[in-house]
């Protein structure tokens, strides 16, 4: 376990219990029933529509209609992120062995070494939206100091290559050479500090055969396809919308954490993450539930929002932040 004495302060302090919505124990033992069948139906949609926009990309290459296939090709790809999540979380499958196999596919391709993600994201459901301990998942959302000019900036695809001296990338190779980060001293337990090196290490093998290959071949095709779509997908877009601008270190999800809800596309790359506190609320319920139990417990919780309504309070919401680092955007919660 990792050392209890880092994380004893804080939100910890605040209050005993968590807000926890009502719910019947029958009902939510139905809902956090895993599927092979769910599990199995996403991720071959998903490869399917990955593989065709990649194949869509490798005959367009280097003709103009390469931008548009490609970005959508990164856009899909970012959906490796909501099946890292699901099955790091346990619940994308009810077979162990599928939920650990895709975890470590999908580690790769969100670029998220999977030792590290596995204990930072336990922290970050322990300590949603707290200051100290250090949530290491939302410091771009709550607690980064935007302006109004750098937080537009996020949302241009590429941006990221002008702070890759920040990104994952530089974290992994850092564990790769066996170098502590914040990160690693605080989330990871001694005895797998080991395997995240280890983990790193093939990662970052795993860049150096990619880059040969682009080498051996004459083409930016394979670092195109399989090293840097996250760096143009506009997945952020939505993933943004989970906890920017809301209250710090406070017990109820209902107020540190968004949900909203979008088109059918969008909603199957983010595998219903849109039902953001409810997830956080129960996070041993399948994604493919969480409508369910939002119609559960709907009268417990502040009314959900579309993606234009989630951006008119956090832009608004980031001007104020940058000039008071106070400032929250208060939710209306049911007093049930």
């Amino acid at each position: 376990m990792t050392d209890t004495k880092k994380i004893q302060t804080g939100i910890n302090n605040i209050s005993d219990e968590w807000f926890r919505a009502n719910i019947d124990r029958k009902t939510l033992k139905n809902l956090s029933k895993r599927s092979d069948f769910e599990g199995w139906k996403h991720i071959i949609i998903y490869a399917l529509s990955l593989g065709a926009l990649g194949l869509l990309s490798t005959y367009t290459w280097q003709s103009l209609w390469f931008v548009p296939i490609y970005l959508a090709y990164c856009m899909m790809w970012g959906g490796a992120d909501a099946i890292w999540h699901e099955c790091g979380h346990g619940t994308a499958f009810k077979n162990r062995k599928l939920n650990k196999f895709f975890y470590n596919i999908a580690s790769f391709m969100n670029n998220f070494e999977p030792v590290r993600w596995k204990w930072s994201h336990s922290l970050h459901h322990s300590y949603t939206a707290s200051v100290d301990p250090h949530d290491y998942e939302v410091d771009g959302s709550i607690f980064a100091k935007y302006t109004f000019l750098s937080f537009v900036l996020n949302f241009i695809p590429g941006i990221g290559f002008f702070t890759i001296h920040k990104s994952l990338y530089v974290e992994i190779i850092k564990h790769a050479l066996g170098i502590q980060t914040n990160v690693m001293r605080d989330c990871i337990p001694e005895d797998k500090i080991n395997d995240c090196i280890n983990s790193s290490r093939i990662f970052v093998l795993l860049w150096i055969i990619i880059i040969a290959l682009s080498i051996y071949f004459s083409t930016f095709l394979p670092i195109f396809l399989f090293l840097i779509p996250k760096f143009f997908g506009i997945n952020g877009v939505w993933g943004v919308t989970q906890h920017m601008g809301l209250k710090e270190n406070v017990k109820d999800h209902r107020l540190s954490t968004r949900s909203v809800r979008l088109n059918p596309i969008f909603s199957f790359i983010y595998w219903k993450m849109e039902y953001h506190i409810e997830h956080h609320m129960f996070p041993m319920i399948p994604s493919y539930n969480l409508p369910k139990l939002y119609e559960v417990i709907k009268d417990q919780m502040p009314e959900p929002q579309t993606l234009y309504q989630a951006y008119k309070e956090i832009i608004p919401a980031v001007i104020k932040k940058s000039k008071n680092p106070d400032y929250f955007i208060p939710v209306q919660v049911p007093n049930n």
